[in-house]
């Protein structure tokens, strides 16, 4: 191999975390190579948020299970995998995974330039010490090697460059950063507020912090509101690593970009210990190849990456790459999800219509529970998401009498109370019993070995719902909102779309896969910077912690690298 072949890094994803590693590393001067599964998605064709339902063929009215249930069975679950978005998801009959028996886990996948960029949520909250240093404070698992005071810069250098917009709230848990202007309330929400935060000093009801752009910012326009984000943005208009960090990462020409690279295992050196490359195949013609590289970056996806690493067994590594701890693919999370309540608001019904509905975004309440004064069934605690948006057409126009214009008249001067919904994002402790392992006796599309999947629910994540379900029909009824629904439905772990866990970061490599740094233990030029490295969940959306981390890791790879470390 020429030495010219050789890069300097070899990035494995080119999602959020991905997206920023190849920003970082090259802006620093290091030859690097994003390795994506997937495709380069072409907005013209693959972006859908400004299509009508009159344009799609089942106007967006048909079960996405019933359309897509053959070949997307699991990712026809997610919302966003629809008539305006299959395109974004994974086919399930060629990417295969197993789970364990009673123990449903619904793992949403993308392959495309961009990962889950293109759909993700864009929520975008910060961790504080209440979460990395969680053990100290309820005596359960494992503190994180970092504090939140060694982590905050990184966190202002993501957000500034990003652009995430939000409101200065001042609550401790839940730490304020560099935001863009803040969304604005609905009236109903302003309600909700009053009345809240009248009623409970410990809660606050606040706009969600949102990676999405309410003034033009880095050359990226601001967000024009057509409220379907999940659909793809042809604007840059919310953060997505092909409209933000992989151009910035272009712009210094030491970047190269692979498309439709399967990575299967990383090529160790069998003489030095180190990882040397990453061997690949061709997802469209399933020709092998390999790439090289002195330093080997993971940001496939909290599983993809540990079953890269499990699939990277070696002589030297028999237990899988970097697993001399035994922990590798241990301690899987994922948010507690679909706990909710929803309905109308009867005192909003006398208000226009003003294309709330635009504002992809809505309130949050930061947790609450065990802030302060300790909750006697359940450690750790909840965030709320929600919102009170009216549509374009009214609730209630289904039974709205009349025909022609005089119909018209009536849908335009509907007295329509608008709706509303709140659930709960709470934390799952980090156990071992919850894992991913190999299964070696079934194989992908591309003949690599599949990821195995244990996880379920524990007593305390089902108490934390129980408790959640109260809070959210006691603030609803404080706020004079009519109830018309309530679930007390924990989804399977993985359909909240926030599993991290199974490579944790440590301060003791007996106990851990990897250092403060993101750094292997065992394999000193291997780092792994996406949501793999996470030792407990916490409550917050985890993706601007993962990029913030990236940075960090980056900016010691790049010190490394120069005192010939690695």
């Amino acid at each position: 191999m020429a030495k010219e072949d050789i890069y300097d890094a070899i990035v494995v994803g080119s999602g959020a975390t991905g997206g920023w590693a190849a920003k970082e590393l090259t802006e620093k001067g290091m030859r690097v190579i994003v390795l994506e599964a997937g495709r380069k998605l072409d907005p013209e064709k693959d972006f859908n948020e400004h299509t009508w339902p009159y344009e799609i063929r089942y106007r967006g009215k048909v079960n996405s299970r019933d359309l897509y249930g053959d070949r997307q069975p699991v990712q026809s679950k997610c919302y966003a995998c629809n008539e305006y978005g299959k395109q974004f998801f994974v086919d399930d009959v060629d990417n295969p995974y197993t789970t364990a028996d009673q123990k449903p886990f619904d793992w949403i996948r993308g392959r495309q330039v961009g990962g889950r960029t293109i759909t993700w949520g864009r929520q975008s909250y910060r961790l504080s010490d209440y979460e990395f240093k969680a053990a100290s404070r309820d005596g359960y698992g494992d503190d994180w090697p970092i504090s939140y005071a060694e982590l905050s810069p990184y966190y202002d250098k993501v957000e500034e460059f990003i652009g995430v917009s939000g409101s200065y709230e001042n609550v401790p848990n839940l730490p304020d950063g560099k935001f863009l202007p803040a969304m604005k309330l609905t009236c109903g929400e302003w309600l909700l507020k009053k009345a809240v935060e009248k009623k409970w000093k410990d809660r606050r009801v606040m706009i969600g912090r949102a990676a999405i752009l309410t003034k033009k910012h880095n050359g990226r326009a601001a967000c024009h509101y057509c409220g379907h984000c999940d659909r793809g943005c042809s604007t840059s208009s919310y953060f997505s690593s092909p409209g933000s960090t992989l151009p910035a990462a272009e712009k210094t020409g030491r970047l190269t970009l692979r498309t439709n690279a399967v990575a299967s295992h990383v090529i160790v050196d069998t003489a030095t210990g180190k990882a040397k490359g990453v061997a690949c195949i061709d997802q469209l013609t399933k020709n092998a190849f390999e790439v090289f590289g002195k330093v080997v970056v993971l940001c496939a996806s909290t599983i993809e990456s540990t079953r890269l690493m499990l699939n990277s067994a070696t002589r030297q590594h028999p237990a899988g790459l970097g697993n001399s701890s035994g922990v590798l693919g241990q301690y899987l999370m994922d948010h507690i999800f679909q706990v909710s309540v929803g309905g109308v608001i009867p005192s909003v019904a006398n208000y226009r219509y003003n294309y709330d509905d635009g504002r992809a975004n809505g309130v949050y309440i930061p947790k609450f529970r065990n802030v302060g004064e300790r909750n006697p069934n359940f450690i750790r605690g909840y965030g709320i998401q929600g919102g009170a948006q009216r549509g374009m057409l009214p609730a209630n126009l289904r039974s709205i009498p009349g025909f022609g214009a005089e119909f018209k008249k009536m849908v335009r001067s509907a007295k329509d109370p608008a709706p509303f919904s709140m659930g709960i994002w709470g934390e799952m402790l980090a156990r071992k019993d919850n894992r991913v392992t190999i299964n070696k006796n079934k194989k992908d599309a591309w003949g690599i070995s599949i990821a195995h999947v244990e996880c379920s629910h524990g007593d305390n994540e089902k108490a934390m719902a129980r408790d959640g379900l109260e809070a959210l029909k006691e603030m609803a009824h404080e706020a004079g909102f009519e109830t018309t629904f309530s679930s007390g439905y924990v989804a399977p772990p993985g359909l909240c779309i926030h599993e991290v866990g199974t490579a944790r970061m440590g301060a003791d490599p007996k106990t851990s896969v990897l250092n403060r740094f993101n750094q292997s233990w065992d394999v000193k030029n291997l780092f792994v910077t996406d949501g793999a490295c996470f030792v407990s969940i916490g409550c917050q959306n985890p993706t601007l912690t993962m990029m913030a981390l990236t940075v960090r890791a980056c900016e010691y790879i790049t010190g490394e690298m120069k005192r010939g470390n690695l």
